[in-house]
């Protein structure tokens, strides 16, 4: 059963704490989630702000190849005529096949928000809507605080909705705007409104309460045929319904239609596009795309998923494009690190004297200080190594880091570097934030003549850990750095007592893991 997907990402996404996207970015998320085979994509209000005006403009000159693009805004003012609204109007010159239209179903936001009768609200939702009807749209009316007006108001929500179906609209959707509603509710709610009208249903949910993805699968169990929500689950406050996770759970582990086929497999790729295109670190503990969802770390799950892994997991990973990992760590056991071992050369057996050197070099590291719980690309590399089958893809020459600060106050570094690729010296300097990113911009430019295939790749994440505090000043830290290059995540480590050095060797780990990737996919066994 057809299920309709309206992503927000550009629009309510826009509203979360610490986004900002520029008008490339919008584009790129706009093309992403055409090729992923979205229903609706809501781009903004064109009448808020330059921005959105221009993306609108934009956006006329690319062609979807499923998608339809929506503009999104209110109904018209109180007292006036949908011709004459600026905000109508300029809804109108996006020039997009559907409006999103948002109205009050609340007669408490009616009378104390917008200070207008309640029948006035209703002719303003009508006439809104006829408007657009009556030009050609596709119109989809959004019931701003439905929820919280049925509870308080059942009579006049229903009525709500009916003014939109008046005018002529296509989807009405329930919104649960500020979060509040626990999924019992939804389901009775949207059970019962959903008989009353031909009209398909859809839901709108906000997180505040976290149970924004619940209320929407439950919505969609009682009758809802259309959902809203943002890719990666940001917005305002908590967020939004998370599709990622909806629709993994509806058409993966139900059989409702969210996207066309062969496209669920590529859910976990396209999270992790729109998290990089966003610049936000993609919560690795979501459902179905997160680094950890199907990640094991006991020796005894580990024994259990070799042998069934659909009694540990829920679902193959592969379905949404996910990888099932195997964390090394003290409870892993020797099996574990067969496994590794075998992903990289499957004709070595546990009786070979190697294995034992492996396993003896990861526990003289680990006493170290060394973890590779969540580093296996570290442990790749050391057993790579220990094999032979490792060769180093620069070499470094020396580096220098200057830490200064201007007179302006904001603190700054500074990092020259030279290394060597294949017999040629290269030699390049580069200013960061601190000492640690002035080095990694330095690498990375030192390294693009030779390696150019790293312009994509960027640390989404850096730990630093002290591992024996007593020694104050002179500890040994553990350096974790994480990197993408947009599909792949993976993590290195590095241990030392100078935490420069030890953010260079996991920031080493990082490049040369995806090189050696890179050199393997070009010429693979």
């Amino acid at each position: 059963m057809k299920v309709s997907i309206l992503d927000s990402t550009l629009r309510d996404g826009a509203q979360a704490e610490g986004i900002s996207f520029s008008v490339e970015d919008k584009l790129k998320i706009l093309e992403l989630l055409d090729d992923h085979g979205v229903d609706y994509i809501e781009a903004g209000n064109p009448g808020s702000n330059p921005k959105d005006l221009e993306f609108f403009a934009r956006a006329k000159g690319i062609v979807l190849k499923h998608a339809r693009l929506a503009a999104f805004g209110s109904t018209r003012r109180r007292d006036c005529s949908a011709e004459s609204d600026d905000n109508v109007q300029s809804l109108l010159q996006a020039d997009t096949p559907v409006i999103v239209i948002f109205g009050k179903s609340w007669d408490f936001h009616v009378t104390e928000i917008i200070r207008t009768s309640l029948q006035e609200n209703l002719n303003m939702i009508s006439d809104t809507v006829a408007f657009f009807k009556g030009r050609g749209k596709e119109v989809v009316y959004d019931a701003e605080h439905f929820f919280d007006g049925y509870k308080n108001n059942p009579e006049y929500a229903v009525e709500s909705l009916r003014a939109a179906v008046a005018g002529g609209a296509d989807a009405l959707v329930l919104c649960d705007t500020n979060g509040g509603t626990f999924p019992s509710e939804v389901a009775q709610i949207v059970r019962t409104v959903e008989a009353s009208f031909a009209v398909p249903l859809g839901i709108h949910a906000h997180n505040d309460c976290g149970m924004a993805v619940a209320n929407s699968v439950m919505a969609v169990e009682n009758g809802a045929r259309h959902v809203q929500g943002t890719y990666i689950g940001f917005g305002e406050r908590c967020g939004n319904a998370n599709l990622s996770t909806i629709i993994a759970n509806l058409g993966v582990k139900r059989e409702f239609e969210c996207l066309p086929d062969g496209q669920y497999r590529n859910i976990t790729r396209v999270a992790r596009h729109i998290a990089a295109i966003s610049n936000v670190a993609l919560n690795e503990r979501d459902p179905f795309v997160g680094n950890c969802a199907f990640a094991h770390k006991g020796g005894m799950h580990i024994d259990g998923v070799n042998k069934a892994a659909h009694s540990f997991e829920h679902i193959d990973p592969d379905l949404v494009g996910g990888q099932r990992r195997f964390l090394m760590s003290e409870v892993s056991g020797r099996r574990m690190i067969l496994e590794k071992i075998w992903e990289v050369d499957a004709s070595i057996s546990k009786d070979d004297a190697v294995t034992d050197s492996i396993i003896k070099r990861l526990k003289e590291m680990e006493h170290e200080g060394y973890q590779f719980e969540g580093a296996e690309s570290t442990f790749e590399l050391v057993i790579r190594k220990q094999l032979g089958k490792y060769r180093p893809f620069f070499e470094l020459e020396h580096f220098k880091i200057i830490g200064e600060q201007p007179t302006n106050g904001a603190y700054g570094s500074s990092a020259i570097i030279k290394v060597k690729v294949d017999g040629t010296d290269e030699i390049t300097a580069a200013e960061g934030d601190g000492p640690v990113h002035a080095l990694d911009c330095a690498l990375r430019r030192a390294l693009d003549k030779f390696y150019p295939e790293l312009s994509n790749v960027h640390l989404t994440d850096y730990k630093v850990r002290v591992i024996n505090g007593k020694d104050a000043t002179a500890a040994k830290v553990r350096v974790l750095l994480q990197s993408t290059d947009g599909d792949a995540v993976w993590t290195t480590v590095g241990v030392s007592t100078d935490i420069i050095e030890a953010s260079w060797i996991a920031l080493v780990d990082s490049i040369e893991y995806k090189l050696l990737k890179l050199e393997e996919a070009k010429c693979p066994k």
